[in-house]
């Protein structure tokens, strides 16, 4: 195996063939038989390349050249700042490394494997100019209102959370910003991605992304709060009451009550209660429900009545003060509104995990998710490295082999997806602003020589 730059304490070492080890289904061997037959690096290839990977006069040929790619090897050994001339090379490099992780980055103005080179020059010739807008939500950050798990663990009682939030973020980026090429990606353990890969969304600016973040911020509080969400006036900006009205109210009312029956226990309950300010309110509720504590009614049923009287007693007495009227809204945001990780979309130079990439400690492979059935997305059924093997050992196709019988094997309905749904739309778009702004350029050439 080839030398390798490894950004770890600094120093250059010789990374060595690791042996096979079985790790949660994580199979080191599997993986480089995931590289070597699965992987979809074509499709990576057109997808990062955005058209100018074609012969259009247009097309900048150095474009996906410029591309920062990180890996992480065996043992958090780390490798930044790669970068590739075309699919080839990258392809190459992968199968020669098999990383762990492989982590996208943004294209700078030059090639970011040489950018020692312009280092001593004395200009910061070395600097991002384009990145997809991303986000990042995880599941972890929702530990202080679900039941069923905790930490990095998720199951089918907690995962709507990642639902509602697919579908709250989605509709905003197209409707209310217009974007169209958006791209959704379980991370392979316990959350998702969003790639908004537009042409005007990867050239914003970092202000630029920062205010896009901005206006997803709702959830302020931290764990030392009881109160974390503050619906500040008489009435929810448009976006919030679109949000509260198409997927928050219901998605709190119905399955997430169902899921984590949010007001059975005196703990549950003395959480929500917090985040009413009106001490007497709180009192009269709490007396209610200690009163009712050995109810036959279950868990489920208890929780639903109970919702049912704190509303009502909030209806009642929402004139006693401003802060009571939007009570009710906050605690279904505070429980349901999407947790975004806001620092990762505000940076162009943020790397994020790469689509299709195997997460080292399930071995499931970090599959697209069609927004517009986000509800049949099963974490626990996408596909593992074993089951993959599996299914090449028993004569399963090739992923990366154009064939009508490509979508009946594990990963082929998540690659049929990726290209139709995701990337033959955004590269059409893309050819046609390349065809636009080649026009546009000899329009001016001819112009300078009219004179």
């Amino acid at each position: 195996m080839t030398r390798e730059e490894i950004v770890n304490n600094g120093e250059d070492m010789m990374i060595d063939d690791p042996k096979p080890k079985i790790e949660n289904d994580f199979n080191v061997h599997y993986l480089r038989i995931y590289y070597g037959n699965l992987f979809p690096y074509t499709d990576i290839h057109k997808w990062l390349s955005y058209g100018h990977d074609g012969k259009h006069p247009g097309c900048d040929e150095y474009y996906f050249g410029r591309r920062e790619f990180s890996f992480t090897l065996e043992n958090d050994v780390y490798l930044r700042y790669k970068s590739f001339k075309n699919a080839s090379v990258m392809e190459d490099a992968i199968k020669s490394n098999f990383p762990y992780k492989i982590d996208i980055g943004a294209v700078y103005s030059v090639d970011p494997d040489k950018r020692h080179a312009y280092a001593h020059s004395g200009t910061n010739l070395f600097t991002p100019v384009e990145r997809e807008l991303v986000f990042d939500i995880d599941i972890t950050d929702y530990d202080d209102v679900r039941y069923c798990c905790s930490g990095a663990d998720v199951c089918s009682k907690c995962w709507p959370l990642m639902t509602v939030a697919i579908k709250v973020i989605d509709t905003s980026l197209r409707e209310d910003f217009g974007f169209k090429h958006i791209l959704w990606v379980f991370s392979g353990r316990r959350g998702v991605h969003c790639w908004v890969c537009d042409a005007k969304a990867r050239r914003l600016t970092n202000e630029q992304r920062s205010a896009v973040a901005e206006y997803f911020r709702v959830y302020k509080g931290n764990e030392n709060n009881a109160k974390k969400v503050d619906l500040m006036g008489h009435s929810l900006h448009p976006f919030l009451a679109r949000s509260y009205v198409d997927f928050l109210k219901n998605f709190f009312e119905g399955e997430l009550q169902a899921n984590q029956s949010l007001f059975s226990s005196e703990e549950k309950y003395e959480k929500i209660l917090g985040m009413i300010t009106d001490e007497d309110i709180q009192a009269d509720l709490r007396g209610k429900w200690e009163n009712s504590a050995r109810s036959s009614l279950s868990e489920e049923a208890t929780s639903r009545l109970r919702w049912e009287q704190l509303k009502k007693t909030l209806q009642s007495k929402k004139n006693k003060a401003l802060s009571l009227r939007t009570c009710v809204e906050e605690i279904v945001f505070t429980f349901t509104y999407p947790r975004i990780d806001l620092e990762v979309s505000k940076q162009m130079n943020h790397l994020l995990k790469a689509p299709f990439c195997v997460h080292p400690k399930t071995g499931r492979v970090c599959v697209p998710i069609d927004p517009n059935n986000c509800d049949e997305f099963d974490p626990l059924a996408v596909p593992t490295l074993s089951q993959l093997i599996e299914e090449i050992n028993s004569g399963g196709l090739r992923m990366d082999v154009d064939d009508d019988d490509s979508d009946r094997s594990l990963l082929g309905k998540s690659i049929k997806f990726f290209r139709s749904s995701f990337l033959e739309p955004l590269l059409k778009s893309c050819k046609e602003e390349i065809e636009s702004s080649y026009k546009t350029k000899i329009a001016k050439t001819k112009d300078s020589f009219s004179w």
